[in-house]
């Protein structure tokens, strides 16, 4: 993902990272990757199990979580080994694969946080066109096509990138890099900094500034029965109203947190990028860029955090599935030692029987001795 285009003349001596760069960065990306794909793993198993955690909203969650899961697998991972080695290590076909699934990952979460935004606008500031556009089964087709384009968009890479070997005086490295010069190459990255950036921030803040107005500038209406008092039957009405309005409050804060995050943390990146395609010589500083990239992946592994903390229904959907992961272990272990309590059981009582058996058998046959010794002959 730090493709950054580069110039293959006169390359001085090679300068290794230093222990404590690799250190740093081998831990903090790991780190970060490692607990990011848990806690997308939850958000998506959270929402397949829990039935009432099946709504378009959490649909869309799903697919941003898939998303993220690939931007931290093909991203996030490769550059801890990136970043100990200090060369390419995955071969031709990685570098083509891994590129792929990046850019895949990248812009599927962008299309994602677009569709949900969508989506809760409809909803919001369309409520009746809400009932037929906002379904679970429409969003499944919405994200279906969103997969499918994004897949198909990516393609692309597999004819962009390619493996580079750069040697430096005694020492060759090899870099997963782009196979087109720049020139060709800066109409792409505009392209996609545009329809996968610009466009889902803008899209967002129009979206969220009309959501916005319906849902904390206008007032809930009131109604009162003649005497000025609220009747059983209005007051749970406008009881009802209010908690849905605050519920919706709620979930939309959340997702604009998502978004707001995504512009932040991508922001770095994003920049560094535009400002080095008007550079003659890129800047290319190492713990900058290990800076923007753990930003990236930040990105990637902050979500899960946000829904458990301005979530009440996936804190406890996230309480639940460790609850039920715990007792499944303990019934496990219950099973266990029931089952091995009824297998010594069961040898016991045979033992015993057996035993019983055979002194019977020794009771019956005294008798008969004494009967052939009493015997006249």
């Amino acid at each position: 993902m730090e493709n950054f285009t580069s110039t293959n003349h006169t390359l001085g001596p090679w300068r290794d990272h230093s222990l404590e760069y690799k250190v740093i960065s081998a831990l903090l990306v790991f780190t970060i990757c490692v607990l990011g794909m848990v806690g997308n793993v939850m958000v998506i198993l959270v929402v397949l199990t829990t039935k009432h955690m099946r709504t378009p909203t959490n649909c869309y969650l799903v697919s941003l979580a898939v998303a993220d899961l690939t931007v931290l697998t093909a991203a996030g991972l490769p550059s801890v080994a990136d970043s100990v080695y200090g060369s390419w290590v995955f071969g031709h076909a990685g570098c083509l694969g891994i590129t792929y699934f990046q850019y895949l990952g990248i812009n599927a979460s962008s299309c994602s946080i677009t569709a949900f935004t969508v989506e809760r606008y409809i909803a919001i500031c369309h409520p009746i066109k809400a009932q037929s556009l906002c379904t679970y089964a429409r969003a499944k087709r919405i994200i279906l096509a969103v997969w499918l384009f994004t897949s198909l968009y990516c393609v692309m890479w597999f004819y962009l990138s390619d493996t580079q070997e750069l040697v430096h005086g005694d020492v060759t490295v090899v870099t997963c890099a782009y196979r087109v010069s720049r020139e060709l190459y800066l109409p792409i990255y505009f392209f996609d900094f545009g329809v996968f950036f610009v466009l889902p921030l803008v899209l967002a803040t129009v979206l969220y500034g009309l959501i916005a107005r319906i849902l904390f500038l206008n007032a809930l209406p009131k109604q009162k029965v003649k005497n000025g008092q609220y009747g059983s039957g209005i007051k749970h009405s406008v009881q009802c109203s209010s908690t849905t309005a605050a519920s919706r409050r709620q979930v939309i804060k959340m997702l604009a947190v998502v978004v707001v995050l995504f512009a932040l943390l991508w922001m770095p990146y994003r920049t560094l990028v535009v400002v080095n395609s008007f550079l003659q010589e890129a800047y290319l500083d190492t713990w900058f860029l290990l800076f923007c990239r753990t930003c990236v992946y930040l990105n990637s592994a902050i979500n899960p955090v946000i829904y458990n903390a301005m979530s009440q229904k996936f804190r406890a959907a996230f309480k639940r599935l460790c609850r039920c992961s715990a007792k499944a272990q303990a019934k496990q272990t219950a099973y266990s030692v029931a089952l091995t309590y009824s297998t010594a059981k069961e040898t016991s009582m045979i033992e015993s029987t057996e035993h019983f058996s055979t002194e019977m058998d020794d009771l019956t046959e005294e008798p008969n001795d004494l009967r052939e010794e009493l015997a006249p002959n």
